[in-house]
Formats: C-alpha cells, structure tokens, sequence
C-alpha cells in the first residue's frame, strides 16, 4: 500500500478562455490547495427506529487556497486580478482542472483528471509589513465535474 504524497496531485487553472484553454500549473506560490467535497446529507428517523437514518444528497464541494502573491506566476495573477478588481458573476468563473499523477490514464503523459468549473471567492489580499502579499480564498464548485484524462506534456484535458 503506497501513500500518495501531495506532490502526485498536479492543479491547472485555465488563464485563457473556454474557447482557447492555456493550462498553468497552480505550484510554485501555492502553499496550500485543498480539496474539501462537503458532502450534503439528509437525515430522518423512521417510526420503527430509535436512530436516525442519513443518506447524501448532494455535494458541495471547495478547494480553500493560500498563496504568495507571484506576479510571473499566471495562475495565481488570475486569482488576484479577480480579487482586485473584484469581479462577479461569470466574470469570476474559470475551468480547473485537479489530476490524478498517480493513476496513469490511457496513453503517454495521460493521467486520470476532473475538470471543473469554479467561481474564484477571494477572501484576503494581505500582508505584513517585509512579508510577501497573499492572497486567500476558495475555488467554489459550479455545476458538476466531467470526469476525462490530462496530458501534461501538451496541456490538454480529454472528456472521457
């Protein structure tokens, strides 16, 4: 049984657009990208028992984030320039995609990924005094995932 390291999930935001994706690497100033589904549960109790009976419902899910402020490091610009000029609605939408290093997809450089689309909640853009600016928030589900392979060599995600 092998621990999967941190390092074997690799994180993409699209800088570019829907119509023409440019994939950049969400690594260097990235302290900590997490992946919280917030699962939504229903709950009742029938009359025959005296414990209550949960299911899931839905999810919910964020991917809370903490970075050092890179200017040359495009994807977390992206996410500050949404903060800055706080952006709403489908102006602070974008696609990210969460891949799998560690499940080999279906050929060369291939790796099982989910796509998803995310509203960007940027929470704080502080700093102290002699310390680099960071810029936290959350990455908000939209919709559901399509589920599909990543090359990471060519920067493509593949729907299956």
């Amino acid at each position: 049984m092998a621990e999967i390291m941190r390092n074997q999930i690799a994180d993409y935001l699209n800088v570019g657009s829907v119509n023409a994706p440019a994939w950049a690497l969400m690594g260097v100033g990235f302290n900590t990208l997490d992946e919280n589904p917030a699962a939504q549960t229903k709950s009742v109790v029938y009359i025959n028992d005296a414990a209550e009976t949960s299911s899931i419902k839905s999810y919910k899910p964020a991917f809370p984030f903490d970075t050092d402020l890179i200017s040359d490091e495009a994807a977390i610009e992206k996410l500050y320039d949404i903060g800055r000029n706080e952006k709403t609605g489908a102006n602070a939408q974008v696609e990210y995609v969460r891949v799998e290093l560690f499940k080999d997809g279906s050929g060369a450089n291939l790796y099982k990924a989910r796509k998803f689309t995310v509203s960007v909640e940027v929470a704080s853009l502080a700093g102290k005094g002699g310390e680099t600016v960071k810029v936290t928030g959350n990455l908000n589900n939209v919709g559901s995932f399509v589920d599909g392979e990543f090359n990471t060599v060519t920067k493509e995600f593949v729907p299956y």
